[in-house]
């Protein structure tokens, strides 16, 4: 590591060191001390990117130090000065057991809950709660052909882009090759028509009635030859998609089982405890 003018300070603290009364762990190279805290070379070597020069590599120690020094001195003092000691020991304590518990709770939800819900589940929650997967945006299945406005062969191309059945995809998908400017096949997929429109000079103000009935669109402009194949779509407002709203879904899904799994097992700990006579009562209320 090329740190420059660190390099000196390290030879001028291991000096200190020789007459330093606090005791550093003799396995790593300190760098300074404060308040009984030691910096350590290799705590600066791990933050120093790799394949920098040593102007920067010196700059960014220095500027670690010097956070360091100053979150220990603004520690050390706070714990001499303040007041509520009792009262931070009792959050401290608080956020330690939450974690603790966070944590137990976590481990078990791994080991017994299953990573994904079945897709007969899935479904099962789509029809039951489909009318609350509506779609944000409009989506469409579909091609997207775009070629040079000289481009050879236009009309099979058209030809090709209209029919979209198995044979007309390989020939289109051999003619992109050499010719097309880009070719996007997504019929087996959902995609938002935003997307599509970027890569068209072509403005749509009621989108319900353009797409209405609409399965093929050509236009050009000075420079290029567009063609779009609309299989199926969707408006905004309507039911999402099934295919579309299972990652949704599965994140529903996983979440309440997670809310079930541990009120369940809370309540099975309480009234075990309960049961084997585990909490002791010493003032019963009325």
């Amino acid at each position: 590591m090329k740190l420059g003018r660190f390099l000196i300070l390290i030879l001028l603290i291991t000096l200190f060191f020789s007459c330093s009364e606090k005791a550093a762990d003799q396995k790593r190279t300190p760098i300074l001390e404060v308040e009984g805290k030691f910096l350590y070379l290799d705590e600066i070597e791990n933050i120093i990117p790799p394949n920098v020069n040593a102007k920067d590599s010196t700059e960014i120690a220095d500027n670690f130090i010097r956070k360091w020094v100053t979150d220990v001195l603004i520690y050390e003092n706070a714990k001499r000065n303040i007041i509520n000691k009792k009262e931070i020991d009792q959050l401290l304590e608080e956020y330690k057991k939450s974690l603790t518990i966070q944590q137990y709770q976590q481990n078990l939800i791994e080991e017994r809950l299953s990573k994904e819900p079945t897709e007969e589940e899935m479904k099962a929650f789509y029809e039951q709660y489909s009318e609350q997967l509506t779609l944000r945006y409009n989506i469409i299945k579909g091609i997207l052909l775009i070629v040079p406005e000289n481009a050879p062969k236009i009309a099979n191309v058209r030809s090709w882009v209209q029919s979209g059945n198995t044979s007309a995809l390989e020939n289109i998908e051999k003619y992109s090759i050499q010719n097309a400017i880009s070719y996007d096949y997504f019929g087996d997929k959902w995609i938002p028509l935003g997307d599509v429109l970027k890569k068209m000079p072509l403005q749509i103000e009621d989108v319900g009635s353009f797409l209405n009935g609409r399965h093929f669109i050509e236009m050009s402009d000075s420079t290029r030859h567009y063609f779009l194949k609309i299989n199926s779509y969707k408006l905004s407002g309507q039911v999402e998609p099934f295919e579309m709203a299972k990652p949704k879904i599965a994140s529903i899904i996983l979440n309440k089982q997670k809310t079930e799994f541990i009120s369940n097992f809370e309540d099975e700990i309480y009234n075990d405890a309960i049961k084997n006579g585990d909490i002791t009562y010493f003032n019963k209320h009325n």
